[in-house]
């Protein structure tokens, strides 16, 4: 169990559903044919970006290149900041309630091959931009819509 489900378990247990800011990051990263690597995520069996929860005393950047490593078994530099997006909500099917704030970063492939664990992981592949599948959260869609125009820097 990482610090963060701790941390997670932690807050829930003084909270129990109430509504709580939770922080996310995570990473787009292309092959050389400039397709973009999803992951079949183990939670929802839908498609994302490769990414998770901040652990305390992390920064948004470590977090996404070490949740990018765990799920994905690549070692990526974050090149730079893409967004943070900060207005977004969820539930969860245990019931809770969390506003996420998601940093999302251009990352580069630098070591490692793909790995599925089968837990977090049911699957990843590289997709071109027209066979893009639906992404399972919205703060995804809008990273992926501003790195594919281009934007950096966004908050929303």
């Amino acid at each position: 169990m990482t610090e963060a489900t701790n941390y997670i378990k932690w807050i829930r247990s003084k909270v129990g559903h109430d509504l709580i800011f939770l922080n996310f990051a995570g990473g787009i990263i292309c092959n050389e044919r400039n397709e973009v690597l999803l992951q079949r995520r183990g939670d929802s069996d839908q498609w994302g970006f490769p990414g998770g929860a901040m652990e305390l005393g992390e920064s948004a950047e470590e977090t996404a290149i070490r949740e990018i490593y765990e799920e994905t078994g690549l070692k990526v530099k974050a090149e730079h900041l893409i967004g943070v997006y900060t207005k977004y909500y969820h539930q969860y099917s245990s019931g809770d309630r969390a506003q996420t704030i998601s940093f999302f970063f251009q990352c580069k492939h630098i070591q490692g091959e793909l790995t599925i664990d089968g837990n977090e992981t049911l699957e990843l592949r590289y997709f071109s931009h027209n066979e893009l599948p639906q992404l399972f959260a919205q703060q995804h869609q809008d990273a992926y819509e501003d790195w594919l125009s281009g934007k950096f820097g966004v908050c929303r």
